[in-house]
């Protein structure tokens, strides 16, 4: 079975809304996609990220945690009628107009019972003659496989053959590349470039910390969030995140990471560019460069046209300085923002900056090479869509 990246979920989950959004009618047509994958590859966050970028519904069933009455609804008699009533849950969308993605995570968590309970609303969008699904939402689900180590049942054949089914891996550039674009600290992103074995391991201790996507998305934010900590507490709390042995490593790289030369300096053009010998201590340098082009520590009010075009011309002196693989690199993660507004916008001061073209006659083969791979992976996914 081919293996999807997450970019290649979001591609499939936004042609289906695409398709719902022109032509409601193809609700009951389009097969509910089916998630596979090991724990902590982000199954759950890739659906919820969707909706989030299009503004539209999104309701979260963790079927380990329901009984069956949850979706099938509360039996009430009436005893006049001498016949029962069923009161359905309040989260269920009521909107016809209204638009979203329901998600059945965990659903090879749950027990045969609960599967069947789910049947209905999964393969044909209703719960007897009480509810209709509104055809603007769209219905997925998500589950970790028996060879993953977690809580798994088997799916019944008649459930599985309605599925579309996706086998989800753990894609480490897809990870950073959304890493950068959301501000996460540059030292996890630069160690896992530079390490990327330790990005997703389970041949460890699977019963405590080990890395994932998950965890090491959670490292990143304890190092935003832990800036007050001592160092042995933050070890304690990497450590307990992705393990002893990832953990160990990440500490250690980060403690060359911290000798790097003054980097905000570098871009307020008050620091000569110095650019580090070490292989590792350049993968930081590169995402330390792209992180703090955009976040301007000294200064409270954002800056005017001028301040920023002359960050930006600090910005490409620098790249001047490094190989046309790692000037890519820093580009590429330079780019990136936290939705798709954000990296138009970034996008958009880099392309126009003056400095880039320059830039392009140093690099631009590394970068055109770099460009047409992402061009052949989205015609490839462009074609699995239209078969």
């Amino acid at each position: 079975m081919l293996h999807a990246t997450p970019n290649d979920v979001i591609t499939l989950l936004d042609h289906q809304l695409r398709l719902l959004n022109d032509a409601p009618t193809l609700a009951n047509e389009l097969p509910p996609i089916m998630l596979w994958g090991p724990p902590g590859v982000g199954k759950s966050s890739i659906v919820k990220t969707v909706t989030e970028q299009q503004g539209i519904g999104f309701i979260d069933i963790r079927l380990s945690q329901r009984e069956p009455v949850d979706l099938r609804g509360l039996p009430v008699p009436d005893i006049e009628r001498g016949a029962v009533d069923w009161l359905l849950a309040s989260e269920w969308p009521r909107d016809p107009e209204s638009r979203g993605i329901i998600l059945f995570d965990e659903l090879t968590a749950a027990d045969r019972s609960l599967q069947v309970a789910a049947y209905e609303l999964i393969l044909d969008r209703r719960l007897g003659d009480l509810y209709q699904l509104p055809p603007g939402w769209l219905v997925v689900a998500a589950g970790n496989r028996s060879q993953d180590r977690a809580v798994a049942q088997t799916f019944s054949s008649a459930l599985a053959n309605r599925f579309c089914h996706l086998l989800l891996e753990a894609d480490l550039e897809s990870w950073t590349r959304w890493a950068s674009g959301q501000g996460l600290h540059p030292d996890v992103i630069a160690f896992l470039r530079f390490r990327p074995e330790n990005f997703f391991d389970m041949s460890g201790q699977v019963e405590q910390g080990w890395p994932s996507p998950r965890s090491w998305t959670r490292v990143a934010q304890s190092l935003s969030q832990g800036m007050g900590l001592a160092d042995g507490v933050l070890a304690l709390l990497v450590h307990g995140l992705v393990g002893s042995g990832a953990g160990t490593e990440f500490l250690a790289f980060r403690d060359w990471a911290r000798k790097l030369p003054d980097i905000p300096g570098m871009l307020e053009g008050r620091v000569a560019v110095q650019i580090p010998q070490r292989a590792d201590q350049r993968y930081a340098f590169c995402s330390s460069l792209a992180h703090y082009l955009w976040k301007h520590a000294r200064q409270k009010a954002p800056l005017n046209e001028a301040q920023q075009a002359k960050r930006l011309s600090c910005f490409y002196a620098i790249s001047r300085e490094l190989s046309s693989d790692f000037a890519t690199l820093v580009l590429l993660d330079a780019m990136q923002g936290a939705d798709e507004t954000a990296t138009q916008a970034r996008t958009l001061a880099l392309m126009s900056h003056a400095d880039f073209d320059a830039w392009t006659q140093q690099h631009g083969s590394v970068f055109s090479q770099h460009l047409s791979h992402q061009q052949q992976a989205l015609a490839q996914q462009a074609e699995v869509m239209d078969a």
